[in-house]
């Protein structure tokens, strides 16, 4: 079992490599997400354990240990509402502007993709909205989607998923229209794959993220995160903003008290966040 002294350690160097928050309550977790590395590296203990993180320069240790700690709970078109302003409000708004000239693409950024279910869905809701929506075509939009876990990044592109996973929020009618069946799984067809670009991001580093965007998906990663984390986040993901731009957290968030670089918009019994 862990100790007090290894998980304080663990506690500080977890937070400072992805901004993760652990309490006091959560010794138990670290001692079961990271002992399967006390055996591949030889540590003794959760120290040496420690010790050879913090002096492996390669960072494949450390890459290991974020990998392990971080939480990849995910579904398809999560809580529903970010995804009725997203179809019913904010890319027809953005597509009207582009039919008038006034832009020429639509960025949108999933920040805390997961295993890929996020940027799919939104890729689906774009790819539909294609059929309604003059002058929108699928080349229009470019869909980013970022996470520190190279796991479940590798999942997230590869887009296979078992029909269990499938089941979590995900309509019959879009499964038969954008998935086909290889086997045991099903893949998601190339049409939707080709509108999303992964990358291994990891959230710390939200002040170099490269260009604007119009949409921000960060929803259910700030929990994780300790109030001061959360500070800095929103204000970089306002200057990652256009002006005018769409953010969208989880139902369990808000950004009242932590950044006022934002007005709430309700909208389809939930609420975006518009840069102001």
């Amino acid at each position: 079992m862990i100790t007090e002294t290894e998980f304080k350690l663990f506690q500080g160097y977890i937070a400072r490599h992805c901004g993760i928050a652990l309490g006091g309550e959560k010794i138990y977790l670290v001692d079961t997400r990271l002992r399967e590395l006390l055996d591949e590296t030889g540590s003794a203990d959760f120290g040496s354990l420690y010790r050879l993180a913090v002096n492996d320069t390669s960072n494949q240790l450390r890459n290991r240990i974020v990998d392990a700690m971080t939480t990849n709970e995910t579904l398809w078109f999560r809580d529903e509402h970010p995804f009725t302003i997203l179809k019913e409000k904010l890319i027809p708004e953005l597509a009207a502007q582009l039919r008038a000239g006034g832009r020429s693409r639509i960025r949108i950024w999933s920040a805390a993709c997961s295993t890929g279910q996020e940027p799919y869905s939104i890729a689906m809701v774009v790819r539909d909205l294609c059929r309604t929506q003059s002058g929108l075509r699928p080349e229009h939009v470019e869909i980013l989607a970022s996470d520190i876990s190279p796991t479940a990044l590798s999942i997230a592109q590869a887009g296979r998923y078992d029909e269990n996973s499938l089941k979590r929020g995900l309509p019959d009618e879009l499964k038969s229209r954008y998935f086909r069946q290889d086997g045991p799984v099903r893949v998601v067809d190339d049409e939707i794959k080709r509108m999303v670009t992964f990358q291994k991001f990891n959230l710390q580093d939200v002040l170099d993220i490269r260009g604007r965007f119009d949409i921000v998906f960060c929803r259910y990663v700030a929990i994780y995160f300790s109030e001061d984390f959360k500070r800095t986040l929103y204000q970089g993901l306002a200057r990652a903003l256009e002006p005018g731009g769409y953010l969208l957290i989880s139902a369990v968030e808000n950004l009242r008290e932590v950044c006022r670089d934002f007005e709430p918009l309700e909208y389809a019994s939930g609420v975006c966040y518009r840069r102001t």
